[in-house]
């Protein structure tokens, strides 16, 4: 007499579990874009899912700049950084950018790139805040704790440094912000993405606020991304990479 009500209890349990979404909204496959990853000796950190979202984790969009497959173009308005694949697509990504005035616009080349860069303050950050950065005026080495986060590539203009950088963060937070002195910052997952597709002597174009926007299908506008609305820079250095 008991067991059909038994069966019935069950099933609608069972039926209950199977309806049960993730509350984060985000599918096994985004999270497993950031999660954690061994990288040499160095375990990279998962990304939290308060930072990331469907919308703004790394995919292929379309983006029909008129540039050869392969060009990276860095769209500081909009905190997207974009690497074309050609016919049309590219791989996008969000970003965290210079402080107005602080940053780099133009064309550039990535001259080389490093894996756990060290990190070197220039001599005005020693100037205008010595407390901060004398003690590490000589540099600080590569590591989870170091501003250029797990790779680094550097962009060189007719042959010259340009001190601007394309880098991963310690700071998760600070991506989809306005906070870095002059560098474009990433979660380290996808800087060790971007880089591994990456050669020397790639091309880089960083647009002009004027340009923001350009290129983009109005079925991808770039969602804001969860960190927009935070407030970044708990982490003194992270107010850096190279200006």
């Amino acid at each position: 007499m008991f067991r059909p009500l038994i069966a019935l209890a069950a099933a609608l349990s069972l039926s209950a579990c199977a309806e049960i979404t993730d509350p984060s909204g985000l599918s096994p496959e985004t999270r497993a874009l950031y999660a954690s990853v061994q990288d040499g000796a160095i375990t990279v950190p998962a990304v939290p899912d308060e930072y990331i979202t469907e919308a703004t984790a790394r995919q292929e969009v379309n983006y029909a700049a008129p540039h050869a497959a392969g060009t990276i173009i860095v769209d500081p308005g909009a905190k997207r950084l974009y690497q074309l694949l050609g016919n049309g697509r590219a791989m996008r990504y969000v970003v965290g950018v210079a402080r107005a005035g602080r940053g780099f616009s133009g064309n550039a080349v990535v001259s080389y790139q490093r894996d756990w860069p060290y990190w070197t303050p220039t001599a005005n950050m020693v100037r205008r805040d010595p407390e901060l950065y004398g003690p590490i005026r000589n540099g600080k080495p590569g590591g989870l704790d170091n501003p250029l986060g797990a790779r680094a590539l550097y962009l060189y203009r007719n042959g010259k440094d340009t001190l601007y950088r394309i880098h991963g963060t310690s700071e998760p937070k600070s991506i989809g912000m306005q906070a870095s002195s002059g560098c474009i910052r990433m979660f380290n997952q996808d800087a060790m993405h971007l880089a591994a597709n990456t050669p020397n002597g790639t091309k880089v174009i960083v647009l002009p606020q004027s340009q923001s926007g350009s290129w983009v299908d109005p079925a991808d506008i770039p969602a804001p991304a969860p960190s927009e609305a935070l407030t970044a820079g708990s982490n003194p250095l992270e107010d850096t990479s190279t200006l």
